[in-house]
């Protein structure tokens, strides 16, 4: 099946651009410049990827990444923002965006961007619903992690992670008590690695924190090591 992204984009020479250049990695492309009417268009349709400006008409690209998120968490979102405001990047990332672009970017960082997530999405596409003597479990204590069907599990309740969020985890427990810088994680989970967007990996770390921490401002399980990165501390699941 053909992948389809969703760009919400209100400057029509930057969505032209996108789409030219998309197009190369032979994906359909639709193409939105309202904000509310993006918001629709996105809840009625299957995108693999969402390319989502912040400024837009009739409601913020904020906004929307809150609702598509609340609604399909899954959906893969990559937010657009001008190079200046910070605030708007850590804001997206905190309401769920995977990833965010900063304008003016190139061609060539869209495309690898893009194809990164493009190949998460084929992953999920990809699993499916085993019974349970086929599912790949990784049982942490309380936490088990389906790694098949991309579900979590801590004290039997499911937690609803982002793609994003499930795969960063599923890294972290994979290799418990190890170490893993901010440029790694971007690099293992993200797919690529561009000097500045290391605070994406902060903020993913503390949306894991507060769906699997008691306390997310004292995390036992997803640890910080001053001065090199994260880990993930299987001491931290009480049994």
């Amino acid at each position: 099946m053909t992948d389809r992204i969703l760009i919400v984009e209100d400057d029509l020479d930057i969505a032209n651009l996108m789409r030219v250049n998309l197009l190369e990695l032979g994906v359909e492309i639709d193409h939105q410049t309202d904000g509310q009417l993006a918001l629709t268009q996105a809840l009625e349709n299957d995108y693999s990827v969402i390319l989502l400006d912040v400024m837009l008409p009739n409601m913020n690209g904020l906004d929307i990444c809150r609702q598509v998120r609340d609604k399909r968490p899954m959906q893969i979102i990559i937010m657009l923002t001008s190079k200046n405001s910070e605030t708007d990047r850590v804001l997206g990332l905190e309401l769920g965006a995977d990833d965010y672009m900063t304008k003016p970017f190139s061609v060539r960082e869209l495309q690898a961007r893009v194809r990164s997530q493009l190949r998460k999405v084929h992953v999920l596409q990809q699993s499916h619903v085993p019974s349970p003597q086929e599912s790949e479990s990784l049982c942490i204590g309380t936490l088990r992690i389906e790694q098949k069907n991309h579900q979590v599990f801590l004290a039997e309740q499911e937690l609803v992670l982002t793609a994003t969020e499930f795969e960063l985890l599923q890294h972290l427990a994979n290799h418990p008590g190890q170490v893993f810088s901010r440029s790694h994680l971007l690099e293992s989970v993200w797919g690529y690695h561009h000097s500045g967007y290391e605070h994406t990996v902060n903020s993913h770390i503390n949306r894991l924190r507060a769906k699997l921490e008691k306390n997310a401002t004292s995390p036992k399980i997803v640890q910080t090591v001053w001065g090199v990165g994260y880990k993930f501390n299987p001491q931290g699941v009480s049994d």
